[in-house]
């Protein structure tokens, strides 16, 4: 399967989105609101669940299902405010001494008037500042596209996973074959250029494991649950110095 066709299955309108997974994994989930200084956006959904019994923090970019929620979700491509909320969610999970799982899937974070008028840079930077020293286990989850620093501000974390078909870029195939080669056409050259793909991410170490993903749906969220479940449990018992400094080191080697 080429690059392009990965990045297809990625955008695919009957693939699970972020609410899927916070149904299918997590218990008794409490979704929170706001940021507290603007307004609520619903690209990022996040709030309070559990685990097992463990409580934890879930946060997910969400696309929507059909054309109607996918406009109100402004097709999970978030505003400043989105990203101000799962900082401020994040802090919270810090300070109740909550793991936080994150979700990504966006094409980018939005790029309108609005959105640049409210700091969007800011509000991303913000974010990867904060996660670089947040004293909570952090897991991020690829799930369907990973476009830019609109996907990384919610994934500096201590463990990047991805799935078999998401793919993770600093830009879209459509955005770099516009820039480098000025023609639409060269599109599945610009992905498979750009190295985007889940096993590209895994050989170049940006990610420490490909969920598979199974016929059966529901397969794949028990496998990611006992996976979440076994590195929750394993990041918990490390000192926060030493959390704090192999998230370091993982960013820093690159």
């Amino acid at each position: 399967m080429s690059a392009y066709e990965k990045v297809l299955l990625a955008r695919a309108k009957d693939r699970p989105t972020g609410i899927s997974y916070i149904e299918n994994i997590f218990e008794d989930f409490i979704e929170l609101h706001g940021d507290r200084r603007f307004a609520d956006d619903p690209a990022i959904v996040g709030g309070i669940a559990t685990l097992h019994g463990r409580p934890v923090t879930v946060i997910a970019m969400e696309k929507g299902k059909d054309m109607r929620e996918r406009v109100r979700r402004n097709f999970g491509a978030p505003n400043p405010e989105g990203y101000r909320k799962a900082l401020r969610l994040m802090e919270q999970a810090e300070k109740f001494h909550r793991p936080v799982v994150c979700f990504v899937d966006t094409s980018g974070a939005f790029c309108g008037m609005g959105a640049e008028e409210r700091g969007q840079g800011q509000a991303i930077a913000e974010n990867l500042t904060t996660m670089a020293g947040l004293k909570t286990p952090i897991i991020s989850v690829i799930i369907g596209e990973g476009g830019s620093g609109g996907a990384l501000a919610l994934a500096l974390s201590d463990r990047v996973w991805i799935l078999e078909n998401a793919v993770y870029s600093v830009i879209s195939p459509e955005g770099c074959a516009s820039i480098l080669w000025k023609d639409s056409k060269k599109v599945k050259d610009a992905a498979e250029s750009l190295r985007l793909t889940a096993q590209d991410m895994l050989e170049l170490g940006v990610v420490e494991q490909v969920i598979p993903e199974e016929k059966e749906f529901s397969l794949t969220y028990a496998k990611l649950q006992e996976e979440l479940e076994a590195a929750l449990s394993q990041l918990g018992q490390l000192p926060v110095e030493e959390l704090l400094e192999q998230r370091y080191q993982r960013f820093r080697k690159y």
